[in-house]
């Protein structure tokens, strides 16, 4: 058992009192001294040349908090004399290093202490109710002109640190009891609001953003400015960086915009962000919805609509196959009216130039299918299995294992399944804006195919007619998340053939450029399932 026994004048250096004197088992008194600069070790302090301490105290297994040195632990790289003036102290275990620090809260029933027990044991004493920010009492008459507010008290100790070291004059800084005890700045909120700017140094982190928030609200957002460094905290930056560091960051503290609004440098960031969104062309096919579109890009969304049997599906493989043969990208396929085996043989047969109905031996197949799926490229969603976390969660995989195109076939269906029990209008909004997270959360293109409601009268989409944003069925979200939205038609019935597998293309709707209207021709072959060019100069 190790007992402080008082303090003594330190042989090495001559300060009267510096020296913390304690006994251990052993019976022989031992000795540190806390002079900056000394820092002597006696391991006998009486061995040689006894000197009378100071003070002598009764044998105790607890010395008082005001008879314990300030200081704190040595990795800190704080001074003695900023420990002082905020009034932290230590105690010393026998090895001479830092076993507890006590750091004072000034409150409405005296001094209260939040204690650290290294390495990590916190506790308190004397409790933190109606207490003043560490450090608050310390700055009573200084400028009104800033005041950092920091997450910890070693972080504020580091702030002084740093200013003292500059030109030695130390200005306000303060700590809150940590990220989940805000109660002290809600009391001081007034003394706060007396300083032109706060600047919040809160510790990087998820807590530490949290708190940054709340710290605004409380305070007032036109006060608040933030400090980042390169470490958590400014107790790291000091220590590995230097005092310059830790005012750097300081000086340099951005004016807090709440979550989601934008300004100065953060604008230029997202715009040059924007700026670089590669365009990637629609196959040579579809060169009228290259020339409006000016191609697919991360981020965005384009509806696909026609009438039924107009060839939605083959128009997004013909597009699938192109990102294939074009791009080194991953694609990821949810077809929701078709077996994972259909989609696959209907790209493997596409490759080959061979239409998916005709027969096809199974060794040429494979060729089809080795030059699609062969590497691992393109991931296909098997509706028919087991989907406990929902398709919007399939597509959140697809995009976080790097998908960067995500082809769905179609809404109606998307609705029904990932809806949480919603209906109608509802649940279609709720999957566009579902979808829409998804596309700007992971940076990927969605090709998303919708239905069309039934023409009241007058010649149908089946027989050619082209429609309009009004012709889309389901919730006006539709329309409205969506980016880019293409209509197309065939006269399906017509007895052409030539002109039953022209397919008519017209833009509704195209965010990027603001170009619509008709885009072009395109025919299926149906000898080979393969869409090609048709009267390129509309």
């Amino acid at each position: 058992m190790t007992v402080s026994i008082g303090k003594a004048p330190c042989k090495a250096c001559g300060s009267v009192d510096n020296v913390s004197l304690f006994k251990d088992d052993s019976g022989v008194v031992k000795g540190k001294c806390w002079t900056p600069g000394c820092n002597k070790f006696y391991p006998d302090y009486y061995g040689d040349d006894p000197i009378e301490p100071v003070k002598e105290s009764v044998q105790q297994t607890q010395v008082s908090i005001n008879d314990l040195p300030f200081r704190t632990h040595s990795k800190r790289k704080i001074s003695n004399k900023i420990c002082e003036m905020f009034g932290v102290r230590s105690a010393i275990n026998t090895d001479g290093e830092v076993s507890e620090t006590y750091y004072p809260y000034i409150g409405t029933n005296g001094t209260s202490y939040k204690i650290r027990k290294y390495p990590k044991d916190f506790r308190v004493k004397g409790g933190l109710d109606g207490i003043q920010l560490f450090g608050q009492g310390t700055f009573a008459g200084a400028s009104r002109k800033r005041v950092v507010v920091t997450e910890g008290e070693e972080d504020a100790l580091a702030v002084a640190q740093a200013y003292e070291k500059y030109n030695g004059t130390i200005y306000p800084v303060v700590s809150i009891p940590s990220a989940s005890n805000l109660l002290p700045v809600t009391s001081n909120r007034d003394w706060l609001r007396e300083f032109s700017e706060v600047v919040l140094y809160i510790d990087n982190d998820d807590a530490g953003s949290e708190a940054v928030t709340k710290l605004a609200k409380i305070i007032g957002y036109e006060k608040i400015k933030i400090a980042k460094g390169q470490h958590k905290d400014a107790s790291d930056e000091l220590i590995n960086e230097g005092h310059r560091a830790v005012l750097s960051a300081i000086w340099n503290a951005k004016q807090y915009n709440p979550q989601g609004i934008l300004s100065g440098e953060a604008l230029w960031d997202a715009m040059e962000q924007y700026n670089s969104i590669e365009s990637v062309p629609y196959p040579s096919c579809f060169e009228g919805l290259n020339d409006k579109l000016k191609g697919m890009r991360a981020g965005e969304i384009t509806l696909w609509t026609s009438g039924t049997g107009s060839g939605k599906s083959t128009m997004l493989r013909e597009i699938v196959y192109n990102l294939i043969k074009t791009t080194e990208d991953k694609i990821g396929i949810i077809s929701l009216e078709e077996s994972p085996a259909e989609t696959t043989k209907k790209l493997s047969a596409m490759a080959l130039n061979i239409n998916p109905t005709d027969e096809i031996p199974l060794e040429d197949l494979r060729n089809g299918f080795d030059e699609i799926f062969g590497g691992d490229r393109v991931l296909v969603l098997d509706h028919a299995g087991a989907i406990t976390d929902g398709i919007i969660e399939q597509l959140n995989y697809m995009a976080a294992v790097g998908c960067k195109y995500l082809f769905i076939d179609h809404i109606t269906i998307l609705v029904s399944e990932g809806a949480e029990g919603l209906t109608g209008n509802e649940a279609i909004d709720k999957i566009m804006n579902d979808l829409l997270r998804v596309a700007k959360t992971h940076g990927v293109w969605i090709g998303l195919v919708s239905h069309l409601r039934k023409t009241a009268s007058g010649k149908s989409f089946e027989e050619g007619e082209l429609p309009s944003l009004d012709d889309i069925k389901g919730s006006g979200s539709i329309k409205q998340i969506s980016m880019d939205i293409v209509a197309f038609a065939r006269d399906s019935g017509n007895e052409n053939p030539t002109v039953r597998n022209t397919i008519e293309m017209k833009v509704l709707k195209c965010r990027h450029t603001g170009l619509t209207g008709p885009a072009g021709q395109a025919y299926y072959d149906h000898k080979t399932g393969r869409i090609n060019s048709l009267n390129p100069n509309f």
